[in-house]
C-alpha cells in the first residue's frame, strides 16, 4: 500500500471512530517501514502504540457495583503460540477474520460471529482462546466471574447481569463468561432453584438482544450440562479435547526445546495419557526447574517422566 493510501485510511478510521482499525493501520505502517529497513521508525511507532494501549487500560474502571466481579486483562499471546488441532485453529481464525472484515459483511446484511461458546475439559485451551482473540484484535479482555456473581449476589444476579450487558454495549472488548455452568444449567433439572432459572432466562434475553460491537465468549467444561436453549443464542460452538499424540509431541518440543538435546520425545508419549495441554506444560516446567537448579545443560527422559507422573498423581488420583 502506498503512503498516501495509509494516510487516507488513518484519517478515515479516526473520524469514523474506529480505534481498533486505526491501530491496525498504524501497525501496518510500522511493518512497512521495517521492510524498508527503517527499524528505528518502526520501533518508535510500536512503542507509541504499546504505551498508549497500557495507559488506556490503566484509566478504565468499572462501576462500584461490578468491582470484584470483572477482571480486566491486556493479553499478549498470539494464535501461533497455541498448540491445538487445525480445526480449532481454523475456527478461531474465522472469528478473527470476520470481526476484522465485519464492515464488508454488513454491506451484504450479514453479521460477524460475536457470541461464542467454548466447551471441553479443563486445561485444553478455552481461556487461552479468549486471550488470543482479544490480543489479535487489539481489544481488552474482560473476564466475568460467574461463580462469584452467583454465590455473592444470589437474588441480585439478574440485575448484575444487566449491568454487565450495559458495559458490553458501552465498552468494546472481548467479554469472557468464566464458569458459565454456574448459570447455564438445564432449566428442567429437579434440583434447580427458581432463582437460577430466572438468572438463566435473563441471560438468554440479554444475549439475544445484544447488538454491540463486543465479542461475548462463554466457557463450560461440559456442554451436556447446559440448557439446550442456549445453543441457538451462540453464533459458534467450539469443542476442545485432550491432546492427541501430535499435539503432545508439539507441546513437548515447544516447551522443552532449550533442554531437549538428549530427549526422545516419542518414547514419552505413552506416558502422557489423560493429561491436558495445561498439565503437560506444567510438567515440562517442573522438569525445566529441576534441570536449572541442578545446573545441567540438558535433561533426560527419566526426569521428564518423573514430572509427568507427579502431575498425573496430583490431578488424576
Amino acid at each position: 500500500m502506498a503512503k498516501a493510501d495509509y494516510i487516507v485510511s488513518l484519517i478515515k478510521s479516526h473520524y469514523n471512530n474506529e480505534p481498533e482499525r486505526f491501530t491496525t493501520m498504524t501497525l501496518q505502517i510500522a511493518a512497512h517501514e521495517a521492510k524498508l529497513g527503517h527499524t528505528l521508525v518502526a520501533n518508535e511507532i510500536k512503542a507509541i502504540i504499546d504505551k498508549a494501549k497500557e495507559a488506556k487500560h490503566k484509566t478504565k474502571g468499572f462501576a462500584p457495583d461490578l468491582q470484584g466481579l470483572i477482571l480486566e486483562n491486556v493479553p499478549a499471546v498470539n494464535l501461533a503460540d497455541m498448540i491445538a488441532s487445525e480445526d480449532i485453529k481454523s475456527k478461531i481464525t474465522r472469528i478473527i477474520s470476520e470481526f476484522v472484515q465485519r464492515d464488508k459483511l454488513r454491506k451484504h446484511d450479514l453479521e460477524n460471529r460475536r457470541k461464542i461458546l467454548l466447551s471441553g475439559p479443563p486445561g485444553t485451551g478455552k481461556t487461552l482462546t479468549a486471550s488470543i482473540i482479544a490480543n489479535e484484535l487489539n481489544l481488552p479482555l474482560y473476564t466475568i466471574l460467574m461463580d462469584k456473581m452467583v454465590t455473592k449476589y444470589m437474588g441480585e444476579t439478574s440485575a448484575k447481569l444487566r449491568q454487565v450487558f450495559d458495559l458490553i454495549e458501552q465498552k468494546q472488548g472481548v467479554y469472557l463468561f468464566d464458569e458459565f455452568d454456574a448459570i447455564g444449567g438445564e432449566r428442567s433439572r429437579d434440583n434447580d432453584v427458581g432463582e437460577m432459572r430466572r438468572v438463566l432466562n435473563s441471560f438468554l434475553q440479554f444475549i439475544e438482544r445484544d447488538n454491540s460491537d463486543s465479542l461475548i465468549i462463554a466457557i463450560t467444561n461440559n456442554k451436556a450440562l447446559l440448557d439446550q436453549a442456549l445453543f441457538r443464542r451462540f453464533d459458534d460452538v467450539i469443542l476442545y479435547h485432550l491432546p492427541d499424540n501430535d499435539e503432545k509431541l508439539a507441546l513437548l518440543k515447544n516447551r522443552l526445546s532449550r533442554y531437549s538435546k538428549k530427549v526422545n520425545f516419542n518414547q514419552l508419549l505413552p506416558n502422557i495419557n489423560g493429561l491436558s495441554h495445561a498439565e503437560i506444560s506444567l510438567a515440562c516446567l517442573d522438569a525445566i526447574k529441576e534441570t536449572v537448579l541442578n545446573e545441567k545443560q540438558s535433561m533426560s527422559n527419566q526426569l521428564i517422566l518423573k514430572s509427568i507422573k507427579d502431575r498425573n498423581a496430583a490431578y488424576h488420583k
